[in-house]
């Protein structure tokens, strides 16, 4: 799992992460629960049927776990921009029967994508890491992103590649100018035309964790192997 510190929400170390779920099935979300139930700093605070639904209860939340197929005829993609658009995160809960679902969500800019045939552990380690805004790589969402034929070319420049890469693989911009030679206001324009050029191409980046997303997505940095069970 990958994260940097810029893009993890900074909050009272008591105050559990607040989950919401989104699930059609009643015994997968009687399971979720029973998963988060005995973590203190993980609280699952709604479950609804579709992303309509959960929106309109309104509540205030740190992540929400989704899952891809709903009774209701959405698309994973739309279900994940409504999401980010309230400005919350999401996190795949998936069969991951389907490669397509699972890049169109990846696309949309979720977090990560976990497997609901996954042991006890790794769903938890995975929802926590997603609520406190960290990247989840698994296989099958690095599967996803690496085999996506419809990621479009952005047409960065030898010095952007430069830029993103390090910004993007976790060093600040002062750092990044101090590596490169650039000054740090020269740093700062870089990554500016670079999230321009993303989002011209349909793919926006607007934070730091999008950015790594996509310097991922195009080969810039290497899919970072899943993690080893400890």
């Amino acid at each position: 799992m990958e994260a940097t510190a810029e893009d993890t929400v900074e909050r009272s170390a008591s105050a559990p992460r607040r989950i919401g779920l989104v699930e059609d099935h009643e015994s997968v979300a009687i399971g979720l629960a029973a998963m988060l139930a005995g973590e203190p700093d993980l609280q699952l605070v709604t479950t609804a049927g579709n992303v309509r639904e959960l929106l309109s209860a309104a509540p205030e939340l740190d992540l929400v776990v989704l899952d891809l197929r709903l009774a209701d005829g959405s698309t994973p993609e739309q279900n994940v921009r409504q999401l980010r658009e309230r400005g919350v995160e999401v996190l795949v809960f998936t069969g991951a029967d389907n490669p397509y679902l699972v890049r169109s969500a990846a696309r949309a800019g979720v977090l990560g994508v976990v497997r609901k045939s996954e042991d006890l552990r790794t769903v938890v380690q995975a929802v926590r890491a997603a609520a406190s805004g960290q990247q989840v790589v698994t296989t099958d969402w690095a599967a996803a992103i690496d085999g996506d034929p419809q990621l479009s070319d952005v047409g960065l420049s030898p010095r952007q590649q430069e830029v993103l890469t390090l910004y993007a693989s976790g060093e600040k911009a002062s750092r990044v100018a101090r590596m490169t030679g650039l000054s740090e206001q020269t740093v700062n324009d870089y990554l500016g035309r670079i999230r321009q050029k993303y989002a011209d191409a349909g793919r926006p980046a607007p934070t730091k964790t999008d950015l790594y997303k996509r310097a991922v997505e195009d080969g810039w940095l290497p899919v970072p192997e899943r993690n080893q069970r400890t």
